[in-house]
């Protein structure tokens, strides 16, 4: 019950405390600024709570089980049980120790934390509804990163049997069937972990490929992994309708007109997430909400309301946590007076798949559009030794120049260790370095890191691991 109302004076206001929200509130407060940060759940957001963070924990405990279970190495025998509920406990751990990490981090920097819901009653102005008292909060510039929700699909509202990638996290026993609406990252991770850890499971995608975003090339390893663990993909699939019971749940979705159904435990609804810009009272603060419910920005993640910046989820490009503390920076920075501005030129995406994907900057699709002729190096893990010596050969480095500066302008990886790869190469680009200049950099060996350099020796014609044409 709210008891009672008064107003407060702060320089910086944010709402929501995920990676943007958290790490916008630590540059401010770095920067001399009076903040506060309201979040209505916990700190760290969905990103360390419900999304990124326990989802790399349970990959990784997937990906150690099927290693014990699979005896990749000859000459190791082990016998390997599935505990699920100790699984859940050492996931829910990492958790709580990333977000006591975050609390740790506010008090260090003398940040006010508010639990609580926000409604903006004014262009400089909201109410903060906490469970026993409502407060009013005057700010001179606020951040917004109140971040997004899983998007519910009409034809399967959620249930006890129809989840979101919250409840999928939490299950508190391995299913022995899943159907995965939706092959997006999301959707990928998820499913090809609890086929991991045993489930029969089924990925029902709209598109003609999985992981639609990136290039055929690299989403092929994954569909074969996919099909090693027995999952079945169904793409061009439309999903229909549900049917529920206490014994399981059936999805009727269409493949070219033909109707199908799958039975499953549960059915993992990943189609996409919706940002959370309703209900908060932005009319009322002036800020301009464009399509799919966006916020619009400029170039400092400046809203329509002077006062008043917005980042992540809830502005126009990829929903990434990384990107969202990225322009979390930049807001703080441009509210202190600094001249910051985004950059988006080489923003990394990864997929937690196995072999793992990892991009930053353009495509080689993306480059000819607008380079015209390009250079591509690729170089093979199966060459690298190692990637041998981890029994992990799969996969390749893509480098694509411009042809006639040499200029990188994006990079693909897929194998083992992609996401920590992706690194150097987004550093390569963000310093307009060439292939040249990656060839000439001596790599330490063994490493994965080497396909680096052997990629653009074989983009500027001097291959030495391996015969090109």
């Amino acid at each position: 019950m709210v008891v009672g109302e008064f107003t407060e004076e702060v320089d910086v206001l944010v709402v929501g405390a995920g990676p943007g929200g958290y790490v916008a509130a630590i540059r401010a407060a770095q920067l001399g600024l009076n903040v506060t940060i309201v979040d209505k759940a916990e700190l760290g957001g969905v990103c360390l709570n419900r999304g990124c963070i326990p989802s790399k924990a349970l990959i990784s405990a997937a990906h150690q089980y099927e290693s014990a279970k699979e005896q990749p190495f000859p000459g190791i025998e082990t016998t390997a049980s599935l505990d699920f509920a100790k699984v859940q406990t050492w996931k829910q751990s990492v958790v709580d120790k990333m977000t006591g990490g975050v609390k740790t981090l506010m008090k260090g920097n003398k940040i006010n934390v508010m639990t609580g819901e926000v409604f903006f009653t004014g262009p400089e102005e909201v109410r903060v509804v906490t469970e026993y008292e409502g407060k009013k909060l005057h700010f001179q510039h606020c951040i917004l990163a109140t971040g997004s929700r899983p998007i519910e699909l009409r034809a399967l509202p959620y249930s006890k049997r129809v989840i979101s990638s919250t409840e999928a996290l939490s299950l508190s026993e391995v299913p022995e069937r899943l159907v995965v609406v939706g092959g997006g990252y999301i959707g990928i991770e998820l499913g090809q972990t609890y086929a991991k850890f045993g489930s029969k499971v089924t990925i029902v995608e709209g598109l003609d490929n999985i992981l639609s975003v990136f290039d055929p090339q690299l989403t092929r390893l994954v569909t074969r992994n996919l099909k090693k663990y027995d999952v079945d993909i169904y793409t061009g699939a439309l999903a229909q309708s549900v049917q529920e019971d206490e014994k399981g749940v059936t999805l009727t979705f269409k493949v070219k007109d033909e109707e199908k159904s799958v039975t499953a435990d549960y059915v993992l609804v990943t189609v996409g997430r919706r940002p959370n810009t309703d209900e908060i009272g932005l009319e009322a603060a002036g800020v301009k909400i464009g399509e799919k419910g966006l916020i619009e920005v400029d170039g400092q993640c400046r809203t329509s309301n002077p006062k008043i910046f917005a980042i992540g989820d809830i502005v126009p490009g990829a929903a990434l946590a990384h990107k969202a503390s990225y322009e979390g920076k930049v807001a703080a920075e441009a509210i202190a007076g600094k001249p910051s501005t985004v950059d988006y030129r080489c923003i990394p995406a990864v997929v937690f798949s196995d072999p793992e994907i990892a991009t930053v900057g353009l495509s080689e699709a993306e480059a000819k559009e607008q380079y015209g002729d390009v250079t591509v190096g690729r170089f093979p893990y199966a060459a690298n030794g190692r990637a041998t010596a981890l029994n992990a050969s799969e996969g390749f480095v893509k480098l694509i120049s411009e042809k006639d500066s040499g200029l990188l302008v994006g990079a693909q990886v897929i194998g083992v260790e992609a996401s920590n790869l992706i690194a150097e190469l987004g550093l390569a680009i963000e310093m307009s370095a060439t292939l040249e200049d990656l060839a000439l950099t001596i790599h330490a060996h063994p490493t994965l890191g080497e396909m680096v350099m052997e990629a653009a020796e074989v983009g500027i014609g001097s291959p030495i691991h391996i015969v090109t044409k």
